[in-house]
């Protein structure tokens, strides 16, 4: 059986992004969302994984030994940005699939601003991550999470969301 690393990412004692209307961060909205998508996956190990320092990330997980890896995000900007993107390591084949595919399935059911599949470099945003992990990692940000309406919209369809990351992982296993 396949075994796939679910990254909540950022930390309890650095949390990320906020929405500034209700307090949620982050990491308190993914801390959650990980735990609901793992109650729903069939026929896939799912492994939450959390962050002890951000340099020490790619190696606890390598450790786990996963067969790919979604990192759980929200994005943020200016507080007007909006819409559904998904990172990968710019020299990873099977990482740009991955990303194709849970793009497409996480803007499908948000029905917000497709911003598409990002390649991203070392140097870049979430960079140490997709290139020091040994399986094919991605980093998705369904939302801004400082923009209200992303946010009500994330919330609103959380169930489907739930089930947009549940059906990637069970399609990206076969």
């Amino acid at each position: 059986m396949k075994k796939c690393a679910l990254v909540v990412g950022h930390k309890k004692a650095s949390p990320g992004a906020m929405n500034k209307s209700t307090g949620v961060t982050e990491f308190e909205f993914n801390d959650s969302l990980a735990i609901d998508i793992e109650s729903v996956v069939s026929g896939v190990v799912v492994q939450r994984i959390y962050r002890r320092t951000y340099e020490s990330l790619p190696s606890d997980i390598n450790t786990y030994g996963p067969d790919f890896i979604i990192s759980l995000h929200c994005n943020a900007y200016d507080g007007d940005a909006s819409g559904t993107e998904v990172l990968y390591y710019h020299r990873s084949t099977k990482g740009r699939e991955m990303a194709a595919l849970l793009n497409q399935n996480l803007a499908a059911v948000l029905g917000l601003h497709d911003r598409g599949i990002k390649a991203r470099s070392v140097e870049d945003r979430g960079g140490h991550l997709l290139k020091y992990t040994h399986a094919p990692c991605v980093i998705a940000e369904p939302f801004f999470i400082d923009n209200d309406n992303d946010f009500d919209t994330g919330n609103r369809n959380r169930d489907a969301l739930i089930e947009a990351y549940a059906s990637s992982i069970m399609q990206l296993s076969e």
